[in-house]
């Protein structure tokens, strides 16, 4: 069968996909389109499963929060190069998908996988655009916070992405803090907002890491314990943000930063996602 240029051009506006692949659809589905695209799709689920176990390192993330600042999403939408990362349909579909998470108080990654975007289930939008593209597209990571306020931060380079929720309602000042705290987790990356939230696993790990170190040391055998307290505390001033040394004035900790701006503000929890990490 004769294929036009025009149908090949249509095909490849309906669906994004290269100009070969649109004129060797149309050639094996006889012209239909819907057929055609059919066929399109089932190559990008070719392309997809064939990728499946390639290294999906780089991308870009999105965070957005409602109009109100009380609810947040942090998407981290993956691909293998950065070329891809940089182009701007993929950027697109990153909003794209921020946005239909945010309209839609999605909660949770397999919800958003299942929801619809352009007709079709975020899942199978992915493959799609798999096909397309031919490198392996996932949305690697998906995280929301709800609080009184929420905060978002993006690096520049959309590879790293904060959400920080807040004790009190957005204000100017409230909003600038919180900002400086986003930032404050985007470079220290701490653990955790305070000692009493570190995971204690972790506390258990330093503790014996401290003791170890202080039998190296040659400390007598009766003051190991408090020596690895002592440690501990000091893990906790380096790695739990509201202890640490705030990033912009080392004289103040993040807690004192956020008490100075509004008082009694201060962070209830945060994500941050990192691309590759």
């Amino acid at each position: 069968m004769n294929i036009s240029a025009a149908d090949v051009n249509k095909l490849r506006q309906m669906t994004g996909a290269g100009m070969m692949d649109c004129k060797k659809a149309l050639t094996e589905a006889n012209g239909d389109f819907e057929e055609a695209v059919v066929i399109l799709r089932k190559k990008g689920q070719k392309v997809s499963a064939s990728r499946a176990d390639r290294e999906a390192n780089e991308g870009a993330i999105v965070t957005l929060t409602n109009a109100d600042a009380t609810f947040g999403v942090l998407v981290s939408l993956t691909c293998e190069t950065d070329f891809v990362a940089k182009n701007e349909e993929f950027v697109a579909l990153a909003n794209q998908i921020a946005q239909l998470a945010l309209a839609k108080n999605i909660t949770s990654l397999d919800a958003l996988l299942e929801e619809k975007l352009d007709g079709l289930a975020l899942n199978e939008k992915l493959i799609e655009y798999t096909g397309k593209i031919g490198e392996k597209i996932s949305v690697s990571r998906y995280e929301t916070l709800s609080a009184e306020g929420v905060v978002t931060y993006v690096h520049s380079n959309n590879k790293l992405g904060v959400l920080v929720a807040m004790n009190q309602t957005a204000s100017a000042e409230a909003t600038a803090a919180g900002k400086d705290a986003a930032m404050q987790i985007a470079a220290m990356s701490p653990v955790a907002v305070d000692k009493d939230d570190v995971d204690p696993t972790i506390i258990e790990r330093e503790i014996e890491i401290g003791k170890d170190q202080a039998r190296q040391e040659g400390k007598p055998e009766n003051i190991i314990e408090k020596i690895a307290l002592g440690k501990l505390n000091k893990f906790y001033q380096d790695n739990t943000l509201l202890n640490q040394a705030f990033v912009k004035d080392g004289s103040i900790t993040v807690a004192q930063m956020l008490d100075k701006a509004s008082k009694g503000l201060s962070v209830k929890s945060f994500k941050r996602i990192a691309i590759g990490a």
